[in-house]
């Protein structure tokens, strides 16, 4: 690598490339990395760690864009997949997946988050990896979700306070001892962000009762729909509570632990 070239940060998300978050995010980041966008063609919310075994995932090259950037008809883990394998000559420093339009909290969110599963797919390659959610209040959220994002001013500064922090961690988390762990550090921001937010160490918070609901045609069909849930109670600070507390929450998500 040139010395004074800077190390590429991939992004992806699944909110989808025209996503004024995934914008706003590659704007800072480009600060300190070279960026390149691999993300998916349209939204893919709620996907988790799905990947396309059965189709074939077509890539486009999005030359609109100020960086190296395509759009790929498939998952986030899809996208980072083929980044990976394919369309990057070296590996990258750093993988960011986001910002995502809602916050990605508590196990069953994390766990459903194709924000979260794109970082993990580059944490499973052994990249350092990081997935980065916006929360939003609740009246704003499906206008928010269905303009790509579009904000009003006051909260778009949030956003971008948000995506600098997103970056500066990124900035400083390729300098520490690498490791052979497949950890994903999972960056909750709350709905007011300013450059003087506090960062504190959480767990996931535990939630239940989050489930399908029954239409109108005799039992005969269902629909998702979303609450914030049920809470359980826990000994450390969790990742909801910090945001309660309009801080920006840090969950590291260790893998490489499950089974143990």
């Amino acid at each position: 690598m040139e010395r004074n070239k800077k190390p590429i940060a991939l992004l992806t998300n699944d909110d989808g490339i025209e996503s004024l978050f995934l914008k706003t995010l590659a704007e800072a980041v480009e600060e300190y990395f070279e960026v390149v966008v691999a993300a998916p063609k349209s939204e893919q919310s709620w996907i988790g760690r799905a990947m396309s075994r059965r189709k074939t995932i077509a890539v486009e090259p999005m030359k609109h864009l100020p960086w190296k950037a395509f759009s790929i008809d498939g998952t986030p883990s899809d996208c980072i997949n083929i980044a990976l394998g394919n369309l990057l000559d070296h590996p990258p420093a750093v993988v960011l997946s986001g910002i995502n339009i809602g916050y990605n909290t508590t196990l069953p969110l994390i766990y459903s988050s194709g924000t979260v599963a794109g970082a993990a797919e580059a944490a499973f390659w052994g990249i350092p990896s990081i997935a980065a959610s916006q929360a939003i209040p609740d009246f704003m959220f499906e206008k928010v979700t269905h303009s790509n994002g579009d904000l009003p001013d006051e909260m778009l500064e949030t956003l971008r306070h948000s995506a600098r922090h997103a970056a500066k961690f990124a900035k400083d988390l390729i300098t520490k001892s690498p490791t052979t762990n497949a950890i994903v550090h999972n960056l909750n921001y709350p709905a007011e962000v300013t450059s003087n937010s506090k960062m504190k160490q959480t767990v996931p918070a535990r939630l239940g009762k989050l489930s399908f609901y029954g239409s109108d045609n005799k039992g005969k069909d269902y629909n998702f729909r979303f609450s914030h849930g049920t809470e359980h109670p826990i000994e450390k600070l969790s990742d909801r509570e910090a945001i309660r507390q309009n801080c920006i929450s840090h969950t590291v998500l260790d893998f490489s632990l499950l089974g143990s």
